[in-house]
């Protein structure tokens, strides 16, 4: 999947927000591994939180972020699991407009090859909520790199061909 030099990199503004119970600053690696691979790329950090496994104070947490202008991408790390606690999909799903359920089945794929069947427990999945790209991951630090790795680093490129996440960015709020 070509990344085509001649065109100028676009440097997105990313919200990561680690969804646990457990986690806080100290102890978020899958967090740490997430911004240091997107600033790595030349994206910036526009915000980063934690919250816990709670519905009603994640969808308020996207919101805020969804509405705020200066945050293009929002990628959340935890609680797409199958376990009682686990509600990430269940929050995103209150707040987007459009699903891109591509991506899940993507990440799974690409998970398959790392882990095999026990990807089978991820509910990874992505959305578009009022011109901001959601993308939530599970929690470990394998599954961010996989996720960043093999979709988000070149998707969230504008560089790359055939087509991009990026380039769509202007188009988000038609209607």
């Amino acid at each position: 999947m070509p990344i085509d030099e001649s065109l100028a990199f676009v440097p997105l503004h990313i919200a990561v927000l680690t969804v646990s119970d457990t986690r806080d600053a100290a102890t978020d690696r899958s967090g740490d591994t997430l911004v240091a691979r997107l600033e790595g790329a030349g994206h910036r950090l526009a915000a980063r939180g934690i919250i816990r496994d709670e519905v009603p104070a994640l969808v308020a947490q996207l919101n805020g972020w969804i509405d705020d202008p200066s945050i293009d991408v929002i990628i959340t790390t935890g609680g797409t699991g199958v376990t009682g606690r686990d509600v990430t999909p269940e929050a995103l799903d209150q707040v987007i407009e459009k699903p891109i359920p591509g991506f899940g089945e993507l990440f799974r794929w690409l998970s398959f090859q790392t882990i095999g069947t026990s990807t089978i427990q991820s509910r990874a999945c992505a959305g578009l909520a009022r011109g901001t790209y959601i993308f939530c991951l599970p929690g470990s630090t394998g599954a961010v790199k996989d996720g960043w790795d093999g979709i988000l680093a070149t998707q969230l490129d504008a560089r790359h061909r055939p087509c991009n996440f990026v380039e769509l960015i202007p188009r988000l709020r038609e209607r």
